[in-house]
């Protein structure tokens, strides 16, 4: 699963994908297209879960899902029409299954904003507006093709066309195919599945803070989720490459001591979000060799979530024991939760449900 960090250029999305990744993989100059080429790194999605299954288990290892993230070059108003790296940076979103949009909302006259001043909502509307500008162009390139075609009645055609049509009127009121998401059936997602929209993606916004305005979270997100009406985090890319070398326990103590007990939000915040938005959860195994997360797409079956570690296992899948990771948590031990019932056996029809803690049985 790649995630894309999109932005204007100077809004601190190289300095953010180090951070995510813990290296220095990014250049992060001040100044316009300093990343040119997308950075590639996979990052862990930290959960504590894994941590205390851990210790239920006494397994020797921890293995946490993860999401693969691309830094993508800044973009700039009439990327649609080439500006900037504009054929680049719309290659490179392409490629990706869900955005993070890192948006400016620090105030620091050392560094260069390429509009002047500071306007988070403005600076959205600037992504987005090239975003769909490209969407509608491949549309109206389609269209006159798929006429021709109409003209002879030939059936996938006029369905094709007619959901291009309705997805040309949503772009041009200036909103992304995902608003409408949930208006369009599966025959509809399946015809322009293979268009690969820009705007058909998941969004996730990313308000870059400073220091001083972090610890104002939460008045932020609500502010902005209202408008937005997406998913916004709230993260600090300055504190965050502060503490790029630092230990988990390293990182516990900075942040106490510069806020107390006081809660902020991290990147593991900004991570387990992305990983929601784009449909995604695990389920656990767990046991003295290992304790970790599998990742599957929400509603996966049973045999699905079996091929999440074998393409056998689905193959072959007979049953499954669930037991709910707060129940194993507060019983013990598997052996404790089996005595007391709250070991479930499950079939080929059970939807598993974020946080179960599964063994499978499967012939071979």
């Amino acid at each position: 699963m790649k995630i894309g960090i999109v932005g204007l250029p100077n809004v601190g999305k190289s300095t953010l994908f180090n951070a995510l990744t813990k290296s220095y993989a990014a250049d992060s100059g001040n100044f316009p297209f300093c990343t040119i080429d997308a950075n590639t790194g996979v990052v862990d999605v930290k959960d504590e879960r894994v941590g205390k299954l851990s210790e239920i288990s006494n397994s020797k290892e921890k293995v946490y899902a993860n999401i693969q993230f691309v830094d993508i070059a800044g973009l700039v108003r009439g990327a649609s029409k080439g500006e900037g790296l504009g054929n680049k940076f719309l290659a490179n979103v392409r490629e990706v299954d869900a955005i993070v949009q890192v948006v400016r909302h620090f105030e620091d006259d050392d560094v260069n904003h390429v509009d002047g001043n500071v306007d988070p909502l403005r600076d959205i509307e600037t992504i987005n507006t090239e975003l769909i500008l490209s969407d509608l162009e491949q549309i109206e390139n389609k269209l006159p093709q798929l006429q021709k075609k109409v003209k002879s009645k030939e059936k996938e055609a006029i369905e094709t066309a007619e959901v291009l049509e309705k997805l040309k009127e949503v772009l041009e009121n200036g909103k992304l195919i995902w608003d409408i998401k949930d208006d369009l059936s599966d025959k509809e997602k399946s015809i322009i599945k293979p268009f690969n929209f820009l705007t058909f993606k998941p969004f996730v916004y990313a308000f870059n803070v400073s220091e001083d305005n972090i610890s104002e979270f939460d008045s932020i997100i609500s502010e902005y989720e209202n408008q937005l009406n997406k998913p916004v985090c709230v993260v600090s890319a300055k504190i965050e490459a502060d503490m790029i070398d630092f230990s988990e326990k390293e990182k516990q103590e900075f942040l106490i001591e510069m806020f107390g007990d006081n809660k902020v939000p991290t990147l593991d915040d900004l991570i387990k979000t992305a990983f929601d938005e784009v449909g995604l959860m695990y389920y656990f195994t767990t046991g003295e060799k290992e304790s970790k997360a599998w990742t599957i797409k929400k509603n996966s079956t049973a045999p699905q979530a079996a091929g999440a570690i074998h393409t056998d296992f689905e193959r072959g899948f007979i049953k499954a024991e669930v037991v709910k990771y707060e129940d194993l948590i507060s019983s013990g031990s598997w052996q404790k939760a089996k005595e007391n019932g709250q070991i479930k056996l499950q079939g080929k029809d059970y939807i598993v449900q974020d946080g179960d803690v599964i063994v499978f049985k499967f012939n071979v």
